[in-house]
């Protein structure tokens, strides 16, 4: 009988990074005079209180209005040159459990996937470096080569991840009964739901409270060893984008003073 074909889902922050992608973005953008001390501050504060305070409809809304209105009139390049330099800086963080994990699905022959809200030009090109199928991010509609403040499809957070989840699965044939997916924060719900076998990495405390009520496995990763807590049958078988999107921005307003 021909096994399922599935993929292994993976959020981004916290997870197949250690930390937060915000610090790395933000500090990027600092350190190129596109974002000033205290905007970064300002920015990396307000970042952990969404990851940690969960994702109701207003933040989430709000946060995608925010990405919006900073990227309007913001050529495709300026994010290309940002990411140039983010992508080298993300790689070194690379969780080796989560290395183990993505290579271990890949042996499986399942396709793997990172899932995060952040720019999909970002997210791409992380998971072509990692060597993974693809990547699902936050796809902004672009004309001409500029972005027009508008989404090309749902926002890819919260139930926005679920979403892309089901549209490759619907795309590439996937069962997702059989697939994974696995995430470190009580706001991807929907993601875990959406799939057969849910992992929570590192969870946040809502996160580790429904994982345990329904029996999910429950995994932390450190910097030198993994600790697997509760059951691991399924191991064995990501808030950066406001800072992104005011780096965007600041880009291109110094590119057009300077014109």
């Amino acid at each position: 009988m021909t096994e399922p074909r599935a993929a292994a889902f993976f959020d981004l922050d916290r997870t197949i990074i250690g930390g937060s992608s915000v610090f790395t973005f933000g500090w990027v953008a600092y350190r190129n005079g596109f974002v000033p001390t205290s905007q970064l501050i300002t920015d990396a504060a307000n970042a952990v209180v969404f990851k940690f305070s969960g994702a109701s409809d207003e933040k989430t809304e709000a946060v995608k209005q925010r990405i919006l209105d900073a990227i309007e009139g913001v050529p495709v390049a300026t994010l290309t040159d940002l990411a140039d330099e983010i992508i080298p800086r993300l790689l070194t963080n690379v969780r080796r459990e989560a290395r183990g994990l993505i290579d271990l699905h890949a042996d499986a022959g399942r396709d793997t996937y990172i899932v995060s809200a952040s720019p999909v030009e970002i997210v791409g090109r992380f998971s072509d470096e990692m060597g993974m199928t693809g990547g699902l991010g936050t796809v902004s509609e672009v004309v001409d080569g500029v972005y027009t403040g508008e989404l090309a499809a749902p926002f890819c957070y919260g139930e926005g991840k679920a979403e892309a989840i089901r549209t490759i699965a619907a795309e590439r044939g996937y069962d997702l009964a059989h697939s994974y997916a696995y995430t470190d924060s009580a706001g991807d719900l929907p993601m875990l739901e959406a799939v057969g076998h849910p992992v929570a990495v590192n969870p946040d405390r809502a996160l580790e409270t429904i994982a345990f009520h329904r029996g999910w496995p429950i995994v932390e990763f450190s910097r030198t060893k993994k600790k697997v807590i509760k059951r691991t049958t399924a191991v064995t078988g990501a808030t950066a984008v406001a800072v992104t999107a005011y780096a965007i921005g600041r880009a291109h307003g110094r590119r057009r003073a300077s014109a």
